[in-house]
């Protein structure tokens, strides 16, 4: 019996290598669940928008004119100021001081000038009785000249001393908001360096970046219209400036509109510049969702479903322009397509898909139909 149970598990011990031998099946991709719509042509609302923020025209950034150290900050960030209130203190010791020193020499000039005063009266009295010749009063006379000039020279040093200690208050020269903190309590600053930003009360403008294939778009003096952020309400504001070169980092032009007063949002607020289309926009065309759009080989592609089969090709298309948060397509899509608009980085040329369909959340009633059918009692 041993002879037939040892062949026994040398066949299965031969079954098991050549298995383990043989080329692993292939794994079949994922059926995966797709969103998709159907395009068309539809009409474009002729208008581009831009994401802006409101601005003042006139924004200083406030210094103090001497060097020191910076001892207090009165101010913080959002803070509404008046013309003439203090924002920031640096230590006056060292300017005390030479106001002192100067004074002193403001006395003793004083001194010497009165000194000069006195000896040249007496002299011209003497002068007067003929008792001194001319030429010893003129002496007197010069000597009572650059008395005076030496007082004169120190009560003007006196004068830039006193206001290089009042530069060490920095006060506003206008009201407005403060945008921005550029030096804290300790440190110490040079002359000019910023401390505050300060944006002045009065005109308001709306600041945003155009990209270069726009920007023929866009003149001095063209009107257009702004949307708030946190509603519906639209204010229209003009063209006042654009940009001579492009930003160095986005490569994009800044374009500033200046907006009537009674009419500016609040400083810092989020707004939506709509300006009229060009003529690169249709006014009627093929519009997808950016989340269908992909780069393939640097060109821009979407994944077109073939309802025969259920599955997926690639498409390149055009873009001509964004309108909102849709692409206006120039061309590689036809009315009528079915374009994959949510799943897009996971799919590959020919990949078998299913139609995403939503859950429903409505609760499933558990009562008896006997027991609802009865009446209330």
């Amino acid at each position: 019996m041993r002879a037939p149970l040892t062949s026994t598990f040398t066949a299965v011990a031969m079954s098991s290598l050549l298995l383990a031998c043989g080329k692993p099946a292939p794994t079949q991709e994922p059926v995966r669940a797709v969103k998709v719509i159907t395009v068309g042509v539809s009409e474009t609302d002729g208008q581009t928008p831009y994401a802006g923020e409101v601005r003042a025209q006139v924004e200083s950034r406030l210094g103090f004119r001497v060097a020191g150290k910076l001892i207090r900050r009165h101010v913080e960030l959002g803070q509404r100021v008046r013309a003439g209130q203090l924002l920031a203190e640096m230590d006056p010791q060292d300017y005390k001081l030479a106001v002192d020193a100067v004074r002193a020499q403001v006395q003793a000039a004083t001194t010497n000038r009165d000194l000069a005063a006195a000896d040249f009266k007496r002299y011209k009295e003497l002068r007067d009785k003929d008792f001194i010749s001319g030429a010893e009063l003129e002496r007197r006379e010069t000597a009572l000249k650059s008395a005076q000039a030496q007082l004169d020279a120190a009560q003007a040093q006196l004068a830039s001393q006193g206001n290089q200690l009042a530069y060490s208050r920095l006060l506003a020269d206008h009201a407005g908001v403060i945008t921005g903190l550029d030096a804290d309590a300790g440190q110490v600053v040079a002359a000019g360096t910023p401390v505050v930003r300060l944006a002045q009360d009065g005109p308001r403008e709306v600041v945003f970046a155009i990209p270069e294939d726009k920007l023929a778009t866009v003149k001095v003096g063209q009107l257009a219209h702004v949307k708030l952020w946190a509603s519906d309400q639209q204010v229209q504001a003009r063209v006042r400036d654009i940009a001579g070169s492009a930003d160095p980092v986005t490569r994009t032009f800044t374009v500033k509109l200046a907006l009537a007063e009674k009419d500016a949002p609040a400083l810092g607020s989020t707004v939506t510049v709509l300006i009229q289309r060009g003529k690169d926009l249709p006014t009627q065309a093929i519009q997808l969702p950016t989340s269908a759009l992909r780069q393939e080989g640097g060109q821009t592609a979407v994944w077109v479903l073939d309802t025969a089969s259920m599955t997926v090709k690639s498409q390149v298309v055009q873009i001509a322009t964004a309108n909102g948060n849709e692409a206006v397509v120039a061309a590689g899509l036809q009315a009528g397509q079915q374009v994959v608009v949510a799943g897009v980085h996971v799919l590959s040329p020919g990949q078998k898909v299913t139609l995403y369909q939503a859950r429903s959340n409505a609760p499933v009633s558990t009562a008896p139909a006997s027991a609802a059918a009865q009446p209330a009692q």
